[in-house]
Formats: C-alpha cells, structure tokens, sequence
C-alpha cells in the first residue's frame, strides 16, 4: 500500500505531503488540491510503466494538463517536478524534468530501480474512473486492449464490454466476485449477478444485459425495469451510467489493487451516495486501496457507517484530507464513525443555511 504521497513544484504545491491510507477520501474547495494529488499519481504511474522516458501530459488516463511549463509551481527554483511515496515495501521518487518551449510531455530524469508494486499493477490492477463519466448512450465502442487485461475505462466507456466478455466467457479473470465483496444474502457470485444486486441497492432495483455483437466494433448495456421491460439508455439516468463503472470496478478488484474515483456520487440521490460510500468502504476493507474525491457529505457519511455500525473497515484505516486555500488538514475516524476535527468549511454548509434561516423566522 502507498502509505505517502509527497508533491513538488507541481501546480499549486510547492511541497506538500500527504498521508494515504487503505481508504483516503480527499474533499474540500474548489481549486485547492484535490485532483492535483490523483493527477500526480497517475504521472507516476505513467513514469512506472513506460519505457519511453517520457509521460504525456493531455490522453493517458484521460489527462488534458496542457503544455508542460504550465504546471511548475510559480516559486519553483528548479525546472523539475518531484512526485514521491512511501509504500509497504520501500519509498520511492520519480523526478520530471520541465522542458522548454511548449511540449506536451514531462521527461523522467529520475526513477526508482525498482517501481512501488501498487503503480505498477497490470490491467484493472490500477484503475482511475475520472469525474467526466460517460452519460446514457444506446452504442458504446469497444476496446483492443486483451480481455484479461480490460478494465472499464476512465470514463466507464467499457463497461459493458467487459461485462460481455464475462457472460461470453472469453475471459475467466474476474468472473467471479470475491467473498468479501458479495451482496449480502445472494448466492451467485457472477460478476453480472453481483453488479446488479448492488446497483439496484445503490440506484434502484434494475436487471442488467450486456451485448457484443459479432462482427461489430461496438457493444450496447440495456436496463430492465422490475416488471421486465426494457428500458432505453436515454431513459434510464444518469445515475446508472455514472454508478455501474464504479461497482463494476470495485466488484473486480482484488487484494493489493489500487481504485481511484471522483466524484462517485454524482447524479445519485442522497440515499444511494451513502450507499456507495459505504459500498467503497467494504472494497478498502477488502484488500484495496482506494482513494476517493468527492465534494459529498453522503459519500462520506456511508463510509463513517460502514466502519462504525457494519464494521467493514477499521477506523484507523481511513483518512479524509480536507483542502482549502490555507493547506491540507488531516482528519481521523473514530470508532463510533466521529472525525476528529471539524474546521471551517467542512460539510457545515447545511448548519450555516438552517441558521440563516431559523434567523429569518425569528425576525418574521
């Protein structure tokens, strides 16, 4: 596991470090940090499974940084960028050198002999589901990459893809969900079985179909209602669409896997946020480690049940770094699911309204 994340001279950090636990909910203002800290680690990643000596800064993992001199700190008085960590098994450094003019890509003049296993995980062994998600789409394109390898895509592109290949039995690698990720009280293990038993208790109650049509690039995802019907993509949600790649993902992971997702909450209802919090919860205590950016109370809110009345990650195991324009500050879970500070700006948004508004009765 990657136990620190220290960043240099990249973007709005001149040198920060971070601890990162089994699950690590980054969340706080806007501008402040938060993808700053994935988009280092997918840097790295690059940096650990490349051989060209260089990352590309706008398509791998779905980055658009823009030119190279335009993520140098402002203060930095070297042109480089250091991203280093600390993991179970040894610290590690990959230092970029900034070159000049405007390229598009960083060059790694500094690597370690032996790259962190957790960056260096093969497949879906490391995946990254960015916050623009793909919304409804009747037709979905399908991937080259080999089906043992296939994960769902930064933007959940593939998924249905791959959960054809498991219904076609083309690959066997994941096709069973492990043990400890199962819906409660069901007794098919199939990763189709399992995705919908947790997307209907995320979203709503559905069924699922996953097609791939021979001789055709292309792969479809349709959604049955509870009476049987067939619902179009379109009709369907956003929710769907956004949540099925982040249970797709964490139902696939294995021990020592490492799951980065923003934004899981978006476009569900309250209900199914917490829902998938906690959902995510149940994967960090599984083995993964996961990270997770979110700007939801709901989120967050799942994940302190999930420790505190399902039991399904010690508290110790997660930490929520909040960002905002004065730095980054590290908050504990306890074991009753309480945090261990509160500062200013912190999920107090809804305090603040209802007070303002209790005020407005008043003078009423």
């Amino acid at each position: 596991m990657i136990r620190s994340l220290r960043i240099e001279r990249f973007k709005c950090f001149v040198d920060t470090t971070l601890e990162l636990r089994p699950l690590t909910v980054l969340t706080g203002f806007n501008g402040a940090g938060k993808s700053t800290v994935l988009q280092s680690l997918l840097l790295a990643r690059q940096a650990a499974v490349g051989a060209d000596g260089a990352v590309r800064l706008n398509g791998p993992y779905g980055l658009a940084l823009g030119e190279a001199h335009e993520l140098l700190h402002p203060d930095a008085t070297t042109a480089d960028i250091c991203v280093s960590g600390r993991s179970d098994e040894e610290s590690w450094t990959y230092r970029f050198g900034v070159p000049d003019g405007r390229a598009l890509h960083l060059n790694v003049v500094e690597s370690p002999q032996e790259p962190s296993p957790q960056l260096v995980r093969p497949g879906f062994g490391f995946t990254y589901l960015g916050a623009e998600r793909l919304g409804p789409r009747d037709v979905l394109a399908v991937s080259g990459e080999p089906p043992d390898d296939l994960g769902v895509g930064v933007r959940g592109e593939h998924t249905a893809q791959v959960l054809a290949l498991r219904e076609l039995r083309i690959t066997r690698k994941a096709l069973n969900v492990r043990e400890e990720l199962t819906f409660p009280h069901t007794d098919v293990n199939l990763l189709r079985a399992q995705t919908e038993a947790w997307a209907s208790h995320i979203i709503r109650p559905l069924r699922l179909e996953a097609h791939w049509a021979a001789g055709m690039a292309a792969s479809a995802l349709r959604v049955q209602g509870e009476n049987g019907d067939a619902i179009r993509p379109a009709n369907t949600g956003f929710g769907v669409s956004y949540a099925l790649p982040v249970i797709v993902a964490g139902l696939m992971t294995s021990p020592g896997d490492v799951l980065i997702v923003e934004n899981p909450e978006a476009h569900l209802h309250p209900a199914g946020q917490s829902r998938l919090g906690a959902f995510l919860a149940r994967v960090a205590g599984s083995g993964v480690q996961v990270i997770v950016e979110t700007h939801s109370d709901h989120v967050l809110n799942g994940v302190r049940l999930a420790s505190a009345v399902e039991g399904l990650l010690p508290p110790a195991d997660t930490i929520v770094q909040f960002f905002d324009h004065r730095g980054i500050t590290s908050i504990e879970l306890g074991g009753r699911g309480d945090l261990s500070q509160w500062p200013p700006g912190f999920f107090d948004q809804i305090e603040d309204d209802l007070g303002r508004l209790a005020r407005a009765r008043r003078r009423g």
